[in-house]
């Protein structure tokens, strides 16, 4: 049904080469005021178009809220918007239909709704539906930041081109807010050049690469969440594998930590200001599902775009015979910076629905 949520409630709907996509946002509280163009910023940084790490296909990205906002505060009413589609080439899409695109959502989706399903673009199932995501997210990091709540991401890696990670117990505000405006969110601006060309390698060669996006949450409160089937773990990764394109996501250490002894992977407690912290953060700020105070720290993994015009190996649904396929249109070669504001749209999402009784 595209629902998230159990204290608030996100429903997205529309297809890529539709008229419109869109959301409505349910439980959001009455009285907070809303800066749109800190909206639009994250919108922009999301909207395709930019440079050559991107599809061409040059959307507005334009929402047009028709209730929950008034006077730029929110009315206690949900919160709907729509975001017309404007720049579509269906032609490109024709066939798929018949011979499904490899690591793409086609076949599946072909069998689930019996041939019914909207090819164009991808349909539902299309990157374009992180646009309702980001703004749903948007909306809500603002309100999130009135309770001392700030989430950023950046890129963590691109193929093999690794940026810094983010220091596990000590992330400053400035950082925050630098990496929240930017395209290409880097904490190590020299990584830029190669991760680019690793990029532009693979689109010259008709290809894709992928790679991960690194997550923080800072200044979330001691104790919210809880054990088993209720953790902050489970809340925050079904919103990101709302995502198309995450393939997997882990938190603090990860997988990483599993290679070290407990000695090592455990985080000591000290007192420090009077408050409980840890000298280190292998836990990612969640311990039994609960978060601990310290900052929650998260990756998520990107696959490498499958819409690539390298001819690949298929079948054709219609004849019941092995085929090949090259894809035409526009698509990203890399999708990894354009879904950094996904990312944090979809940890802000979580957290909200985690802390709605705080609101």
């Amino acid at each position: 049904m595209s629902v998230y949520g159990d204290n608030i409630k996100l429903t997205v709907f529309g297809e890529s080469h539709g008229e419109a996509i869109g959301a409505a946002l349910y439980g959001v509280p009455a009285g907070f005021t809303i800066d749109m163009d800190k909206v639009l910023l994250q919108m922009a940084r999301r909207a395709p178009g930019k440079d050559k790490t991107a599809t061409p296909r040059l959307e507005k990205d334009f929402p047009k809220v028709i209730s929950g906002v008034l006077n730029g505060k929110t009315t206690g009413a949900p919160i709907a918007f729509v975001i017309e589609n404007t720049n579509t080439k269906s032609k490109d899409y024709k066939g798929l239909l018949d011979n499904p695109r490899p690591a793409h959502s086609d076949y599946t989706a072909f069998v689930k709704y019996g041939g019914n399903n909207d090819i164009r673009g991808g349909g539902h199932f299309s990157g374009r539906l992180t646009a309702p995501i980001v703004f749903a997210g948007a909306v809500l990091r603002q309100i999130l930041e009135t309770k001392g709540i700030k989430i950023a991401a950046h890129i963590g890696s691109i193929a093999d081109v690794n940026d810094e990670s983010f220091n596990p117990v000590d992330i400053n505000d400035e950082l925050i807010e630098k990496l929240s405006g930017l395209s290409f969110p880097l904490i190590n601006k020299s990584a830029e050049d190669k991760m680019r060309s690793a990029v532009e390698s693979a689109r010259l060669d008709g290809d894709s690469v992928g790679g991960t996006i690194e997550c923080v949450i800072k200044g979330m409160p001691v104790g919210i969440g809880g054990p088993l089937f209720d953790g902050i773990e489970g809340a925050i990764a079904k919103a990101v594998f709302g995502i198309p394109a995450v393939k997997g996501i882990e938190f603090g250490s990860g997988f990483s930590g599993s290679l070290s002894r407990g000695s090592e992977n455990n985080d000591a407690f000290e007192y420090k200001d009077g408050n409980v912290v840890t000298k280190t953060n292998n836990c990612g700020g969640i311990l039994g599902g609960i978060s601990d105070g310290m900052p929650i720290i998260f990756k998520a993994a990107i696959k490498p775009t499958p819409s690539i015009s390298k001819q690949q190996e298929t079948v054709n649904l219609k004849t019941g015979e092995n085929s090949t396929l090259k894809v035409h249109g526009r698509h990203d070669p890399c999708i990894v910076p354009r879904a950094v504001p996904v990312v944090e749209a979809a940890a802000a999402i979580a957290v909200f629905d985690l802390l709605q009784g705080e609101f």
